[in-house]
């Protein structure tokens, strides 16, 4: 009966929406839930990709170091897709991400994600837009820090 919830669940995901019921319990089946507490972390930068992450409930937030500690440069919040980039590129992690608040997130095996994308056409382009919305914040990210930095 959980596996059947989940699969539910998944499939108020935009980026499983499109998925067909069977492949939905698949991917509930061999994800794994994973529970973390306000402020931990899910990993640093430069560990090993080994999975992608969908938020299910709660927000996490993107850590950069700096010269006098770490900062939040970002947030993600519900449905959102994290983790992808470095299982697309085989690299270490970007950034060291942490929980703000309880948060509960999806782990999607990196096999099982290419494996998804690669099958899923719908699911390939729901990435691609997630992707190209990345790229856009961190672009704006950047050209205001430019601009900031050119007043000082």
């Amino acid at each position: 009966m959980a596996l059947l919830k989940e699969a539910e669940t998944l499939a108020k995901v935009p980026l499983f929406a499109k998925l067909e019921p069977s492949k939905l319990k698949l991917l509930a089946f061999t994800s794994q839930l994973m529970i973390y507490e306000d402020g931990e972390v899910l990993f640093h930068e430069g560990d090993p990709a080994d999975a992608a992450f969908v938020i299910m409930h709660g927000e996490v937030e993107i850590m950069a170091d700096t010269q006098s500690g770490p900062v939040v440069v970002g947030k993600l919040g519900k449905d959102q897709l994290f983790g992808e980039l470095a299982l697309f590129n085989n690299a270490t992690r970007s950034a060291t991400l942490r929980a703000k608040g309880r948060l509960e997130a999806l782990r999607i095996s990196d096999d099982m994600f290419i494996k998804l994308v690669t099958e899923n056409p719908g699911v390939a382009l729901e990435v691609m837009r997630q992707l190209s919305d990345k790229l856009t914040r961190s672009h704006k990210q950047v050209e205001a820090l430019q601009s900031e930095l050119h007043h000082v």
